[in-house]
């Protein structure tokens, strides 16, 4: 996947790059596969902001993507690669012998009127889904799933994959993108190949209105803030945090501070953790 740039007839464009998607198919999504998506603007059940810095945006639909993958033993054929607003990888609507239509993450390679197939009987090839335990050692993956039939977790966006390393009884032994290597059980199903839209990551945004176009609204910095806003506010000219670490404006700990719980019932899953320990 390419990325494009422009010539730079205003400031803005000098810096910006966009993925080319002249791959994609030039078609309406499937509306029997969309759902209204509400905006909550970093909004809980409550009302209160619980992410910051989130609003506005462009609308969007929802795409009902299928990530169990549970037809299987039958044929689909890639009928259009199409461009999700809610996710960084492509999608692709397949259509099975049946005449069901459902939408997939689309791995790098995939082309339409291609056939993909889940279940044992599958070939080791790019969008097909077989459980982990018919998956050769050695070879990458994407959407696997943490429990049997609850649908694909882990290894979604664009251009990750995973890594099958090796198996032990009813685990497998998966590298993830991070590093981190992790047990999942044999019985969880997984996609061959590596995500789409490769190139997603060296694209620059290039102007504010690009961010402001995803949902993401102006972060202020804590040290350009008064002292009853923020604990790195204040001071004469620009000041240091004046404090052992940076922190939040509520007084925690920042920038690096883990905050996974220690004690958490997968960890009897994590073989090594992804910062090497």
């Amino acid at each position: 996947m390419a990325i494009k740039s422009y010539k730079p007839t205003t400031p803005s464009r000098r810096q910006m790059t966009v993925t080319d998607y002249s791959v994609l198919s030039k078609v309406a999504p499937e509306k029997s596969l969309l759902a209204p998506l509400k905006k909550t603007a970093g909004r809980n059940s409550y009302g209160r902001i619980t992410v910051r810095h989130r609003g506005g945006g462009n609308r969007r639909k929802y795409r009902i993507i299928d990530f169990k993958r549970d037809k299987q033993g039958m044929n689909a054929t890639v009928l259009t690669l199409e461009y999700d607003p809610n996710r960084s990888a492509f999608i692709a609507l397949v259509q099975y012998e049946d005449g069901e239509k459902r939408y997939i993450i689309a791995p790098n390679g995939l082309a339409v009127g291609d056939v993909v197939t889940s279940g044992p009987q599958s070939d080791i090839k790019p969008g097909n889904a077989l459980a982990l335990t018919d998956i050769p050692v050695g070879t990458f993956i994407h959407n696997i799933e943490l429990y049997p039939g609850k649908g694909a977790q882990l290894v979604r966006s664009a251009g990750n994959m995973a890594q099958l390393m090796g198996k032990e009884g009813a685990y497998v032994l998966v590298r993830l993108p991070s590093g981190e290597m992790r047990k999942i059980p044999s019985n969880c199903m997984a996609s061959i190949g590596q995500v789409s839209n490769i190139d997603h990551e060296n694209v620059s945004l290039g102007k504010a209105g690009r961010t402001r176009h995803l949902g993401i609204r102006p972060t202020v910095r804590g040290s350009v803030m008064n002292p009853c806003d923020h604990p790195h506010g204040g001071g004469e000219g620009k000041s240091p945090v004046g404090r052992p670490g940076p922190v939040t404006p509520w007084g925690k700990p920042a920038l690096g501070y883990k905050t996974r719980k220690t004690h958490n019932r997968t960890d009897k899953f994590i073989v090594k953790r992804r910062n090497g320990k």
